[in-house]
């Protein structure tokens, strides 16, 4: 895991979102639904559940 934590260290700010992005769209197309919206509420908290949760089926 430091090495992935290193990487996105040396990349700009832009960079490192846009690459994640990719990375993680490969890994969300291989999990269900429950894992992603998991993430998505760890991400960005617990107050953030209720608009998540609507976003799912959009």
């Amino acid at each position: 895991m430091d090495e992935i934590q290193e990487i996105i260290d040396r990349m700009g700010p832009e960079a490192a979102l846009n690459r994640l992005g990719v990375v993680l769209r490969g890994l969300f197309s291989q999990v269900n639904e429950e894992l992603r919206l998991n993430f998505v509420v760890n991400l960005i908290g617990e107050a953030g559940a209720d608009k998540v949760a609507s976003l799912v089926h959009l």
